[in-house]
């Protein structure tokens, strides 16, 4: 079974930064896209950003410049450095993996960014 867990969530300050991980376990085939979303309190679920098998990344323009979407292939992991971080960024944030057009998802991580 596959399983998407992630890490590093927490309450920062704003002007912060904080890593979020997220390791995909249970499978031997190839992860071909990962990415991030967040879903903030009473908000829809949002794409924040993504990254392909080649390392094409791409960002929602509320983050742009200041979020690094980035993964280690060997260990099935992507990680979200998130820096200059805003109370606006407060939300739960959630990893995907796509494998054979199957997309599984984490619990979330939950992010607090105090003003």
């Amino acid at each position: 079974q596959v399983r998407m867990v992630e890490s590093g969530g927490g309450l920062v300050q704003a002007g912060g930064s904080l890593r979020l991980s997220c390791a995909a376990s249970g499978t031997s085939l190839d992860i071909n896209a990962m990415g991030w979303y967040r879903q903030a309190p009473g908000k829809q679920r949002e794409m924040v950003a993504g990254i392909t098998s080649g390392g094409n990344t791409n960002y929602a323009d509320s983050v742009k410049g200041r979020f690094t979407i980035f993964r280690d292939v060997s260990k099935n992991t992507v990680y979200l450095q998130m820096n200059s971080l805003k109370p606006e960024d407060t939300a739960n944030y959630y990893c995907n993996g796509t494998i054979r057009s199957l997309r599984f998802w984490g619990q979330g991580a939950k992010v607090t960014v105090s003003s």
